[in-house]
């Protein structure tokens, strides 16, 4: 999916933006107005819970046990090589999947900057089973990442001169 490079960078740019944006003012109400510090834990139904959990490591605890600085110095290359990739690439698809990557991974690198650890809310669990809580940046990145996918798998159409 090829459009004019222009309309894919504005169009990615505000994707990128507003999932930075939601998850920022989503974490900026639960902690700073509602003064939620973890542990709160809110049920909602038989298999959803509203909770606040510090994740201190990189994905799904990932790397836990290392010192922040370390944590924070392989996310910022991460981000570059992201950020790097997204002004070279011309797509739409790809180029708004990996906004959404980069909106969802700076606003998590906001929270362990701010805060040592990034804050997650969200989880899905049965009695046998538990999945990650995580947050709406979480979502954005997950979502970047099907885009990605998506570019991978759909057919290419080839362009005559």
């Amino acid at each position: 999916m090829n459009t004019t490079p222009q309309k894919s960078v504005i169009f990615s740019l505000f994707a990128g933006f507003d999932a930075f944006l939601l998850d920022r003012i989503h974490k900026y109400y639960q902690l700073n107005i509602e003064g939620w510090t973890g542990g709160e834990l809110v049920p909602v139904t038989g298999f959803f819970n509203y909770r606040l959990v510090w994740n201190r490591g990189i994905s799904y605890g990932l790397l836990s046990g290392f010192p922040q600085p370390v944590i924070m110095l392989i996310i910022g290359a991460a981000i570059g090589l992201l950020a790097w990739w997204w002004w070279r690439e011309k797509s739409l698809l790809v180029r708004t999947g990996l906004a959404l990557v980069l909106g969802g991974a700076l606003s998590n690198a906001t929270d362990r900057w701010l805060y040592g650890g990034v804050a997650d809310f969200f989880h899905f669990y049965t009695p046998n089973w538990s999945f990650f809580v995580f947050n709406l940046a979480d979502t954005a990145i997950t979502l970047g990442a099907l885009l990605l996918i998506l570019d991978v798998v759909l057919p290419k159409r080839e362009i005559k001169v």
